[in-house]
């Protein structure tokens, strides 16, 4: 089952963002790893912050889709007409993969390691 799992900013300091995004916006923090990755209740959607070191698009917003298999959806994408930026690769939480849709814009995928 492939589901929208966040929307992705790139945030120079996350700490920075997350308090601004918190207590200027409202939203809740679900959870936050440092300054690597932060993740805040969007109502119904993840708002999820990267870090520099976590940053996989270049500072570009994306969204990233929860998916059973990251090696075969990214076949059954670049197939599809998508291109491969990186990965799949094991990152700090799930295996994932950034690619661009036919019309050059990012996306990623990702799932949680077996």
């Amino acid at each position: 089952m492939t589901r929208i799992g966040n929307v992705l900013y790139g945030a120079k300091d996350v700490d920075e963002m997350v308090r601004f995004y918190r207590d200027a916006l409202g939203l809740d923090v679900k959870f936050q790893d440092g300054d690597r990755f932060a993740a805040l209740d969007g109502g119904g959607t993840t708002f999820a912050l990267a870090g520099p070191e976590e940053d996989v698009t270049g500072g570009e917003p994306a969204v990233s889709f929860k998916v059973d298999d990251v090696a075969a959806m990214t076949d059954k994408l670049t197939a599809a007409g998508a291109t491969l930026v990186r990965g799949p690769e094991e990152g700090p939480h799930e295996i994932r993969a950034v690619l661009r849709d036919p019309s050059g814009n990012p996306l990623i995928l990702y799932a949680g390691r077996s």
